[in-house]
């Protein structure tokens, strides 16, 4: 019988003169070159089409501006994506669905305070019955009563359910600490404005805000460039109005200052919310702010995931990132945890901006997180779904395949001083606020103690 031998990873790790070193990393491949068309139709909708014949498939992305002000636009808007493809004056759900099927394809709707969109797949020789499926809900969907109030009733459930979510409500608690009454603090709906809104509401906003001018089409896939634009103008032909499609309202600038805590008796944990101003993608600085936000907390190797997480145990997770709002930005800062400990976490969450901005990322970690970066992002964008979307959230911004063709070079380019600059002028302590939400009755003293805090109402 044949004894057999098994090492642990740290043996394996090892040889008879020390650890094994890691290999180093090759060199950075290009970004691929993206055969495209980008181009506005006739009906003043812009298409994005990009060549990816890496599967015989096809993706598609409508996004179309989708803000209001008005009181139940939220609920009514929710309710139209929920029922937009459940039938139209050519189509009953049914067939809807079969025609896909038979394309190997599907439709999905989502909306928020910004935009509807619409997504999609099939196979590529399906794309024509896509387009057309798709022209078909945008041009008539019907909205019968019946559909929309077993939609509504549906929608009413996971609200009151999604409403109870720590998460969503912390999420909301920072918008609403931040922007106060504007449109964009109303991404998820109360239940009893939804309950409200009958099919007739629904079509008066379809027929108000589904509009071509100022949307934009990404389609990807295996496509032919130089027919792309004609045939999608062709299916989209009965898709026309004078008017422009809705965009939100700008969102007001973030400033720093005292954070407030929302109480949320007997919860057992606490959620962390920091804001600030950033920068948007079209500022020649972005690539170096990047940097420094993955230095900061962009990723499991981050400052504050090693402080929070490994050394500490505040939280299993530790996170910072952007957001993109039309032509603006902000970067924030969530952490979820343990009553116990929430106002160390939070001590520490602003030790390490302070950490960021006055000692500053060495040459080492930004390169470490120069590799991710770029590796990242390559990663995100190599299948035809990840190009797709990306290439979506880019045209909020006006910007394109050229963007995303050329920023691995950007982030290539950016030197330590400039990562050193960004996260000094962006990641200061100073210029964040936010929210912690929980216990006030166990966190009230232990925040206040820190200083900086104001104490909201429950439920506001």
């Amino acid at each position: 019988m044949t004894s057999v031998q098994h090492r642990s990873a740290e043996e394996i790790g090892r040889t008879a003169t020390g650890p094994r070193p890691v290999p180093e990393l090759g060199d950075q491949t290009a970004a691929a070159d993206l055969s495209h068309v980008d181009t506005v139709l006739p009906n003043g909708l812009r298409l994005l089409a990009v060549r990816k014949p890496t599967v015989p498939l096809v993706e598609v992305r409508l996004r179309i501006p989708f803000g209001g002000t008005e009181p139940l636009h939220a609920a009514t808007a929710e309710v139209l994506a929920e029922t937009m493809l459940t039938g139209t004056a050519r189509r009953d759900r049914v067939e809807i669905d079969t025609e896909l099927a038979l394309i190997g394809g599907e439709l999905s709707t989502v909306v928020d305070p910004e935009r509807l969109t619409i997504s999609g797949n099939a196979l590529a020789t399906g794309l024509p019955t896509l387009l057309d499926v798709l022209a078909d809900a945008l041009t008539s969907a019907s909205y019968v009563d019946d559909e929309v109030a077993r939609e509504s009733a549906r929608l009413v459930e996971r609200l009151a359910v999604s409403r109870t979510q720590p998460r969503v409500i912390a999420r909301e608690a920072l918008l609403k600490h931040v922007y106060g009454d504007h449109p964009a603090t109303r991404e998820v709906p109360q239940a009893g404005d939804v309950a409200a809104v009958d099919a007739r509401m629904v079509r008066a906003l379809h027929a108000a805000s589904v509009l071509p001018r100022g949307s934009v089409l990404v389609v990807v896939g295996d496509i032919d460039p130089d027919r792309i634009a004609g045939d999608v103008e062709r299916a989209l032909a009965g898709w026309s109005a004078d008017r422009e499609a809705v965009a939100m309202p700008g969102l007001p600038e973030v400033t720093g200052g005292d954070l407030l805590l929302v109480p949320r008796s007997g919860a057992v944990q606490s959620q962390i919310r920091l804001i600030a101003q950033s920068l948007p993608r079209t500022d020649p600085r972005y690539a170096a702010l990047q940097l420094a936000n993955l230095t900061y907390g962009g990723y499991f190797s981050s400052r504050l995931v090693e402080n929070i997480r490994e050394d500490k145990g505040y939280t299993y997770s530790a996170h910072s990132g952007f957001e993109f709002t039309g032509s603006t930005a902000t970067v924030g800062v969530d952490a979820d945890t343990a009553n116990e400990v929430t106002a160390a976490a939070l001590l520490e969450t602003r030790y390490e901006l302070g950490r960021l901005a006055l000692v500053p990322p060495t040459a080492e970690e930004v390169e470490s997180v120069r590799q991710y970066a770029i590796g990242s992002l390559l990663t995100a964008t190599s299948s035809q779904a990840g190009l797709a979307s990306q290439l979506a959230a880019l045209t909020a911004a006006g910007l394109g395949a050229e963007w995303l063709a050329e920023h691995p070079a950007r982030i290539a380019e950016v030197t330590v001083e400039e990562v050193a600059q960004a996260a000094l002028e962006f990641f200061a302590p100073t210029r964040f606020t936010g929210v912690v939400v929980g216990d006030a009755e166990i966190l009230a003293p232990q925040l206040t103690a820190l200083g900086g805090f104001a104490v909201g109402e429950p439920g506001k």
